[in-house]
């Protein structure tokens, strides 16, 4: 028996991701607990956004986060919340950042195609981090939501049978390869995408790059297009490409084309890196971006996010360099905020959703942050 909560009213957007325990690990010390997973990210961007969403989570009667979160999951009784457990040495890799090796501790049961409603939606988006999302699920979301956004990491993560260790999978030999002709994007880091062909995979759907602080570039089967990135102070890179999807379908939803969509999920992304853990995004600069996001959508009249014939529009409309710039500019308070708010030290390494120790803050990715955006590296130590 699972016990649920209620959906908004007429949500144009699908949600489907579990709710995750992250906990960060040094020399068998417990430095940070936190609420993780995709979906976590993407709906705080919705509830910032004020984009009405109907997200479908499961976890179990040990969720930390219930009170917490504004969409409330469906909870197993007799399983337990998925728990990733991330382990980092003292040595730096080859590029430069501290190695990491991340274990799935404990999974919650998967979302089955019951689980979701029984009603149409504009927009899907298949987040899974723990495995939580099977083949069959996602071919339903796509019989009911318009076009479906996936994550890649949804598909191609694995995990060892007896430590639980994270890995990743070449695309083709996931069980979800058959459905990529109907998804209508794919979202993937530059270490993810490694692990796809993209010339093959964009002559059947969106292929999106998020690269950090070059910004993203969109593939599609006609063209290719760089969309800029913002200057940001990365204090926590970790979550930032689950921000930038959810701005990205946020614009969508309100009217911009796919390149202007992807400047406000470039946007929402370097507004993430600038904290640690999930974001409180301030809330004079959301209103200055649905502010510019009106203001564009009224300047492109003439534009929609999609082709009469149904499918997503990928060109540029006149003025995009302005709408990036306008973004910029609603973004420099912020700056400034972020520079006169660093939080205090926590002294107990048991306190939940706490910053790490001074002598961790030079290295952005030690922070305790949901750890599903981070590149993973694999026993072999090969990404």
């Amino acid at each position: 028996m699972v016990t649920g909560r209620k959906s908004p009213l007429n949500p144009r957007v699908l949600i489907v991701g579990n709710y995750c325990h992250d906990v960060l690990i040094r020399d068998g010390d417990v430095l940070a607990e936190t609420l993780g997973g995709a979906a976590s990210f993407i709906s705080n961007v919705f509830d910032g956004l004020s984009i009405r969403c109907n997200l479908i989570s499961k976890v179990g009667q040990d969720f930390k986060y219930q009170a917490k979160v504004s969409h409330g999951a469906i909870v197993v009784p007799s399983s337990e919340t998925t728990m990733f457990h991330a382990y980092f040495d003292l040595g730096l890799g080859g590029n430069g950042r501290e190695d990491r090796v991340l274990k799935r501790v404990s999974a919650c049961e998967p979302i089955t195609p019951m689980d979701l409603p029984d009603t149409r939606f504009d927009f899907g988006m298949a987040v899974g981090v723990g495995g939580e999302i099977l083949p069959e699920t996602l071919e339903r979301m796509l019989e009911i939501c318009r076009v479906v956004f996936v994550d890649i990491q949804a598909l191609i993560r694995v995990f060892g049978r007896d430590d639980g260790a994270v890995n990743l999978v070449n695309l083709k030999e996931s069980g979800f390869y058959p459905l990529l002709p109907r998804i209508g994007v794919l979202k993937a880091s530059t270490e993810e995408a490694v692990f796809v062909d993209v010339e093959e995979i964009r002559k059947w759907c969106c292929v999106v790059v998020t690269n950090g602080k070059e910004g993203c570039k969109v593939y599609w089967s006609d063209g290719e297009l760089q969309i800029a990135p913002f200057l940001a102070n990365q204090r926590d890179p970790t979550g930032a490409g689950d921000s930038f999807l959810g701005g990205f379908v946020a614009g969508l939803v309100q009217g911009l084309s796919v390149p202007d969509a992807a400047l406000l999920g470039n946007f929402l992304g370097s507004l993430t890196v600038e904290q640690i853990g999930l974001p409180k995004f301030d809330l004079r600069i959301l209103q200055r971006v649905r502010d510019e996001v009106q203001r564009r959508k009224m300047q492109c009249s003439s534009y929609c996010y999609e082709r009469s014939d149904g499918e997503l529009k990928f060109s540029k409309p006149l003025g995009h360099e302005q709408f990036h710039a306008s973004l910029g500019t609603a973004k420099l308070p912020y700056l400034q905020t972020v520079q006169e708010c660093r939080c205090d030290l926590p002294r107990s390494p048991n306190s939940v959703e706490q910053s790490l120790p001074n002598q961790y803050t030079g290295h952005p990715k030690l922070l305790p942050t949901p750890f599903h955006e981070e590149p993973v590296r694999t026993i072999d130590n090969e990404p």
